[in-house]
C-alpha cells in the first residue's frame, strides 16, 4: 500500500523552561529521566569518592564512623534506585515507541507523571543529608538496625517515604510500558519480530511490577513499627528479623535483573549493529532473558546463606542460584557468536558493549564462587562481595549504559560526539574500573569486612586500598571526560545525519532527533531487521525506505497536549511524603494537592486538536 502525505498540525505548545515542566512527549521525558539520573549517578560517585579517600590508608579520620554509615548507605541506595533504574527508564522512555513504530507511550500523562514522582522521591532522599542526618542502615535496611530504639532519628524514615515514592514512579512507568509493547507495536511486529531491546524493556516492566510490592509491604510494616509501635521486627517483642531479610531479598535479587536485563538489551542492539550481522540466536537470547526474570524469584536466599536457615533450604539456593548462570552464559555466548566472522566496526558503543561483555563476565564466574555456600561463608560480607557487586553493577550495567548513549546520541541529538575522545574515554574507563575494584577481591580474600570506616595498619590492607582509591580517582577523571564529550557534541558536535551506523531498528528510519509525532505513517514490519531489509531490498517490501503503510491514512496527526496536573499531583506526593515524617497536617495538605491534581488530570480529553484542524 502506498504512502500518502499528511497533513500534520503544528500545536501551539508552551516554550522555554515551562515547555519542560509541562511536557508529555515520551522523549522529552527520557531526556529528563537520562539528565536527572545522571546528576543523581554523579552525587553518589561523590558519596564514593569520599568513602575511598576515607579507606585509602589506615587510621584515616577524614570522616566519622556515623558519617561513613550514612556515606555507604546513601551512595547504594543512590545508584540502584536513583541512578541505574531511572538510566534504563530514560532509555525506555525515548526508544520504545520509536522502535515499535508508535507516535507515543500508552499513557502520556502517566509517563509525566512517573518522572515527577521520582524527582520527588530523589529530592526526599537526597535533601535527608541538611534534615538532620541521613539513612545510615544500609540500602537493604536490615532490622532491627532500622528500629526506632537504634535509630530514632529522621534518616530512616525520610528513607522508607523516599523509596515508597520512588516505587509509585517505577510502577507508574512499568504499567505504561507493558501497555504500550503489548497493544501499540506496529502491524506486522509480532513479539519475536521484536528488537531484543524492546524485549527486555518488556520483562524489566514486568518485574517491576511483581517486585516492587513485596518491598512495599516491608516498607509498610517498618514505618508501623516507628510510627505506630507495632511489632514486625521488634526483636524484644518476640519478632523475627530475619522476616526483613526475606522480604527484602525477594524484591532485591528480581530487583538485580531489573538493574541488569535494560544494559543486556542495550547490547544486544549494539553489537549486530557493529558486527554487521543479525543477533546470533534471537530466540534463544530472547528466551533466555525470560528464563532469568523467572529464575530470579528463586535464589533471594543466597544472600542469607549465613543466617542459618539449614541444610535443605541452603542445599536448593545453592543449586538454584549456580542453574541461573546457564541463560546468563547463553547471552554471552550468542553475543560472541553474533561477532563471530562480522564486518565489525570498533566505534565507541561497539568498545563499550564489548567491555560490558569481559567484565560482566568477571563478575558473573566472582558470583559463581559465592552461589557456593561453603565458599559463601568465608566471602560474605568482605569486600570480595563489593568487587562481584561493582563487578556486575558498574563495569556492568553502567558500561551498557554509557554504551547506550554513545550509540543513541545520534537519534538524541542529531549530533555526533567526538569519536577520538570516546575511545580514550573507554579505555580509560576500562583501566580505572579494573584498577578500582579487582583489588577488592585481595582485601576480601585477607579478611577485610565491608562497611568499616577504618583499619589498623598491622591488617595489612592499606596497599589495594590505596590503589582502589587511585583507580577511583581515574574513574572519576573518565566520567568527566564522557560528561564533556556528551556535552560538547550536544552544543556544537557534526550533524549526524539520520542513520550514522547503518543500523537495523525502526528508530533509525526516521529523522535525527525526531519529530514530535515520530512517524508520518505508522511503518508496517514484515521481519526482524526491519530497517536493514527496508534498505537493503525497498522492492521486495512494497515501500519506499523510511515510509510505511498504516491506519493514519488520510488522517491528520493529533498529539495529546502539554499538561502540568501531573507535575502538581508529584507535588502533592513530595509535600505529602516530608509531612509522614515532620508533620501530619502537612501529610493532609500534600494529599489534598494530590488528589485534587488526579481529579483536574482525569478531565483532561485524551486528545486536544487545535483550532481549525478540520475536527
Amino acid at each position: 500500500m502506498t504512502s500518502i502525505p499528511l497533513s500534520i498540525p503544528r500545536p501551539t505548545h508552551p516554550t522555554g523552561v515551562w515547555s519542560w515542566l509541562t511536557t508529555i512527549d515520551h522523549k522529552r521525558i527520557g531526556i529528563l529521566y537520562g539528565v536527572t539520573a545522571f546528576v543523581l549517578f554523579l552525587t553518589g560517585g561523590i558519596e564514593a569518592m569520599i568513602m575511598r579517600l576515607q579507606l585509602s590508608a589506615a587510621d584515616q579520620d577524614i570522616v566519622s564512623a556515623e558519617v561513613f554509615n550514612q556515606l555507604f548507605t546513601m551512595h547504594g541506595t543512590t545508584m540502584i534506585f536513583l541512578a541505574i533504574m531511572p538510566m534504563g527508564a530514560a532509555f525506555f522512555n525515548f526508544i520504545i515507541p520509536l522502535q515499535i513504530g508508535a507516535r507515543d507511550v500508552a499513557f502520556p500523562r502517566l509517563n509525566a507523571f512517573s518522572y515527577w514522582t521520582f524527582l520527588s522521591g530523589a529530592i526526599i532522599l537526597k535533601f535527608s543529608w541538611f534534615m538532620g542526618g541521613a539513612t545510615n542502615a544500609g540500602w537493604f535496611g536490615y532490622a532491627p538496625l532500622t528500629g526506632l530504639e537504634a535509630n530514632p532519628g529522621n534518616g530512616i524514615d525520610l528513607w522508607i517515604i523516599s523509596l515508597q515514592v520512588l516505587g509509585i514512579a517505577s510502577l507508574a512507568a512499568a504499567f505504561n510500558f507493558i501497555v504500550t509493547i503489548i497493544n501499540m507495536r506496529a502491524p506486522g511486529m509480532s513479539l519475536m519480530r521484536m528488537p531484543l531491546f524492546t524485549w527486555m524493556t518488556l520483562v524489566t516492566a514486568i518485574l517491576l511490577v511483581l517486585a516492587f510490592p513485596v518491598i512495599t509491604v516491608a516498607l509498610i510494616e517498618l514505618m508501623f513499627d516507628r510510627a505506630f509501635g507495632t511489632n514486625f521486627f521488634v526483636v524484644a517483642n518476640g519478632a523475627n528479623p530475619v522476616l526483613w531479610q526475606h522480604l527484602f531479598w525477594v524484591f532485591g535479587h528480581p530487583e538485580v535483573y531489573i538493574l541488569i536485563l535494560p544494559a543486556m538489551g542495550i547490547v544486544s542492539e549494539i553489537l549486530p549493529t557493529f558486527s554487521k550481522k543479525p543477533l546470533f540466536g534471537y530466540s534463544t537470547v530472547v528466551l533466555a532473558g525470560v528464563i532469568i526474570a523467572f529464575m530470579g524469584w528463586m535464589v533471594w536466599s543466597h544472600h542469607m546463606f549465613t543466617v542459618g536457615l539449614g541444610p535443605v533450604a541452603t542445599s536448593v539456593f545453592t543449586i538454584t542460584t549456580m542453574a541461573i548462570a546457564v541463560p546468563t552464559g547463553i547471552k554471552i555466548f550468542n553475543w560472541i557468536g553474533t561477532m563471530w566472522k562480522g564486518s565489525m566496526e570498533f566505534r565507541t558503543p561497539m568498545l563499550f558493549a564489548i567491555g560490558f561483555i569481559v567484565l560482566f563476565t568477571i563478575g558473573g564466574i566472582s558470583g559463581i564462587m559465592h552461589a557456593m555456600s561453603s565458599s559463601d561463608a568465608q566471602q560474605q560480607d568482605t569486600y570480595f562481595i563489593v568487587a562481584h557487586l561493582h563487578y556486575v553493577l558498574f563495569t556492568g550495567a553502567i558500561f551498557a549504559l554509557v554504551g547506550g548513549i554513545y550509540y543513541w546520541f545520534p537519534k538524541f541529538t542529531g549530533r555526533m560526539y567526538d569519536e577520538a575522545m570516546g575511545k580514550v574515554t573507554f579505555w580509560l574507563m576500562f583501566i580505572a574500573a579494573n584498577i578500582t575494584f579487582f583489588p577488592m577481591h585481595f582485601t576480601g580474600m585477607d579478611g577485610m569486612p565491608r562497611r568499616i570506616y577504618t583499619y589498623g595498619d598491622e591488617m595489612g590492607w592499606s596497599f589495594w586500598n590505596g590503589v582502589s582509591s587511585i583507580g577511583a580517582a581515574i574513574l572519576a577523571v573518565s566520567m568527566l571526560m564522557f560528561v564533556y564529550n556528551i556535552v560538547k557534541g550536544w552544543r556544537s558536535g557534526e550533524p549526524a545525519g539520520d542513520d550514522p551506523w547503518d543500523a537495523r531498528t525502526l528508530e533509525w528510519s526516521i529523522s535525527s532527533p525526531p519529530p514530535e509525532y515520530n512517524f508520518e505513517t505508522i511503518p508496517t514490519v514484515y521481519g526482524r531487521d526491519e530497517w536493514w531489509a527496508q534498505k537493503r531490498a525497498p522492492v521486495r517490501r512494497g515501500v519506499p525506505v523510511g515510509g510505511g503503510s498504516g491506519d493514519d491514512e488520510g488522517h491528520d496527526i493529533h498529539l495529546p497536549q502539554p499538561s502540568y496536573w501531573p507535575l502538581i499531583a508529584s507535588i502533592g506526593l513530595l509535600i505529602g511524603g516530608y509531612g509522614l515524617v515532620f508533620h501530619f497536617a502537612v501529610a493532609v495538605v500534600g494529599g489534598l494537592i494530590g488528589m485534587f491534581a488526579v481529579y483536574a488530570w482525569s478531565f483532561e480529553p485524551v486528545n486536544e486538536p487545535d483550532e481549525g484542524s478540520g475536527h
